[in-house]
């Protein structure tokens, strides 16, 4: 499936990921517009996919979006005592909202999402991620690291290749698709979203014991563009996450949509990933940088984050979490904890060491773990 994803193009792969980016998330999903549109004739999978792949770019996509997210429902974070805890369960990137997305034919975007509190607005130019939070006038830059791609003399160079990729055969994704051995994958279901014909395919995890039910993906019959994404917890039928086009229209997008500009008094925010000179080479030059290890495997994994504190810290508390949200013991030391409907965030101090842990699994089974620490 990552081999297919790589050759999307990507406008495509940024509708996907609404900005991932999350999302890396970094995870995220739009609201459903189904059974007003026409649906699309039956295909198997990879006729589906192929036929996606190599339907003609299009001019640009702007949409209007809903995004549903119920990830933050059972932690009561309105009811706690933080003003941090406060916005969390305002902002419209982890409750709900409406708002609009644009992407250009060169890749740019704009997503913009409304709320009381104020719009959140995510801009992609090509090279740097920027997020824009009015709820507490805080912009966020990610710079996306140079792809590097071969020159004609076999040595690497930074930057994107324009060379077009040919689609893969039906065959070859048929290939890819038996190739996937930890996940069940539906076939092309015919539906509708934001009155265009559409297929959707579910991918469902085939090892139990995490709090992630599967997830889906929707895209246009016609133009390949996705249209809908959402991930499901296994503790309920709808969508934890989902974020989907309630409207959508193609063609070319004005290039003062994504003039941007952050107020001049915005608290700026510079988003930095480990690098691989941050691995475990060079250990003694890199003593500031959090340690990162892993318990488990596969989706039941914890990862484990260990930073030192310092001192004076004028947060050098129990927690790296906002305040308001419930505690627990661990070992005699009290932890901060945050359940989700997709996984739990767990986070103590303990001689000078601040740990965080996250994983795609139940409060007890991150409590186990840290106690195991």
């Amino acid at each position: 499936m990552t081999y297919l994803l790589r050759r999307l193009p990507l406008s495509r792969l940024l509708l996907v990921c609404g900005l991932v980016v999350v999302l890396g998330a970094s995870v995220t999903a739009l609201a459903l517009a189904l059974g007003t549109g026409p649906t699309p004739p039956p295909k198997p999978l990879a006729d589906a996919i192929h036929q996606a792949l190599v339907s003609p770019p299009v001019e640009g996509v702007t949409a209007r979006i809903q995004l549903t997210d119920h990830l933050l429902e059972g932690a009561n974070l309105a009811s706690g005592s933080g003003a941090s805890a406060g916005q969390l369960s305002s902002n419209p990137l982890l409750s709900s909202g409406s708002g609009r997305l644009w992407i250009a034919k060169d890749g740019r975007a704009r997503l913009e999402l409304q709320s009381e509190q104020g719009d959140t607005q995510i801009y992609y130019d090509g090279h740097t991620v920027s997020m824009y939070d009015a709820s507490s006038n805080t912009l966020y830059r990610y710079t996306v690291p140079a792809r590097e791609s071969s020159s004609s003399d076999g040595s690497s160079s930074a930057g994107s290749s324009t060379t077009p990729h040919e689609a893969p055969s039906v065959a070859k994704i048929e290939e890819a698709i038996s190739h996937l051995q930890r996940v069940d994958v539906s076939g092309a279901a015919p539906t509708d979203v934001a009155g265009q014909a559409a297929y959707t395919v579910r991918v469902t995890p085939k090892e139990s014991g995490s709090l992630i039910g599967g997830a889906e993906l929707s895209w246009d019959a016609v133009h390949g563009v996705p249209l809908r994404a959402a991930i499901y917890s296994t503790t309920s039928a709808t969508p934890a996450i989902e974020l989907a086009a309630t409207e959508v229209s193609y063609g070319p997008v004005d290039s003062s949509v994504f003039d941007f500009k952050p107020p001049a008094n915005a608290k700026v925010q510079e988003i930095v990933l480990p690098g691989k000179e941050d691995g475990t080479s060079n250990q003694g030059a890199h003593d500031e940088h959090p340690k990162i290890t892993t318990h488990g495997h596969g989706i039941t994994s914890v990862a484990v984050i260990e930073g030192k504190t310092k001192a004076g810290d004028a947060n050098n508390s129990s927690s790296t979490l906002p305040e308001g949200l419930q505690k627990v013991k661990i070992g005699g030391v009290e932890a901060t904890e945050l359940p989700t409907e997709l996984g739990t965030l767990l986070s103590f101090e303990r001689s000078g060491v601040r740990y965080l842990l996250l994983g795609a699994v139940s409060p007890a089974a991150i409590e186990a773990v840290a106690k195991g620490l």
